[in-house]
């Protein structure tokens, strides 16, 4: 099984001194690890952003996809081979604007894969522009007057769409961090972890120090009940939660997938196949 020095890439990430980044890709080394899980079993899937580089240096297969389009080439992967732990991580513009429809259809599904979102409430691969997760009023190279436009609140969208799997880290709290994102995995089903990432080059407000003075674990919560997941994950100001609003098992899509009713398809034996009629029938 996988140590941490397994996972050591020859290069090193080049985010900016006390990005929160560094903080979700140790919590994700460090659950690879814990669960006991063969890297060449793990495959993760990004789309573009400074944290979508991540799979760039953790050594297991990964797979950079266009903006906002990194959760449908994580369920490719899981179907074509649905014995990996396949892991998408994106950014909160990448996965709650671009990608918002991509979300919200793949919790629909339930396909069983883990969704880390790194939410900085910006655009920090393009110099700060607002992001929909930045709060009312914030000021950016875009909008210099202050966003008019409410936040989208991933936890209760979540919650909404029937995700089996909804919780919220902080890239502060990497012990926590790493509990979150193995039960997410072990999770049978669409795990979402939503991870406040502070960026120390353009978000001045939302910083470590910001979520240091206001999370909170929490504790004594009952992840089945829905109508308290949605009345806590309300909580945002001078007390954030963090940890699990809500888990619940159904029945996940490889189970009712045709294609996937003969076997694993990777392991397929295809050597008596016969390709030339389709061939043709293109020609």
């Amino acid at each position: 099984m996988a140590e941490l020095k397994d996972l050591q890439t020859r290069q090193n990430p080049n985010w900016c001194p006390g990005c929160g980044d560094y903080g979700i890709q140790a919590a994700l080394k460090q659950a690879i690890v814990n669960l006991k899980v063969d890297p060449e079993n793990v495959a993760i899937s990004t789309g573009i952003g400074c944290g979508s580089k991540i799979n760039q240096w953790i050594e297991t297969y990964g797979f950079a996809g266009l903006h906002g389009r990194s959760l449908p080439v994580a369920m490719g992967i899981k179907l074509a081979n649905p014995e990996l732990t396949v892991i998408d991580v994106s950014g909160d513009g990448d996965g709650y604007g671009i990608g918002m429809c991509h979300f919200i259809n793949t919790m629909r599904r339930n396909i069983d894969i883990t969704y880390i979102v790194q939410n900085n409430q910006i655009y920090g691969l393009t110099l700060g522009q607002t992001s929909p997760t930045s709060e009312k009023g914030a000021v950016g190279p875009s909008t210099p007057h202050g966003v008019i436009e409410n936040p989208v609140n991933p936890i209760r969208l979540a919650l909404s769409s029937d995700c089996t799997f909804v919780a919220r880290g902080f890239a502060g709290d990497i012990p926590h961090l790493t509990g979150l994102i193995e039960e997410a995995v072990k999770h049978r089903g669409f795990a979402l972890i939503d991870v406040l990432q502070p960026c120390a080059t353009f978000n001045k407000v939302n910083t470590h120090k910001f979520f240091r003075e206001r999370v909170y674990k929490l504790e004594g919560h009952d992840v089945a009940d829905l109508g308290k997941a949605f009345e806590v994950a309300a909580e945002w100001g001078d007390k954030i939660p963090i940890g699990v609003f809500y888990k619940v098992e159904k029945p996940i899509y490889e189970d009712s997938d045709v294609g996937l009713k003969s076997g694993n398809p990777v392991k397929a034996d295809i050597s008596d196949v016969d390709v030339q009629a389709v061939m043709e029938s293109f020609m």
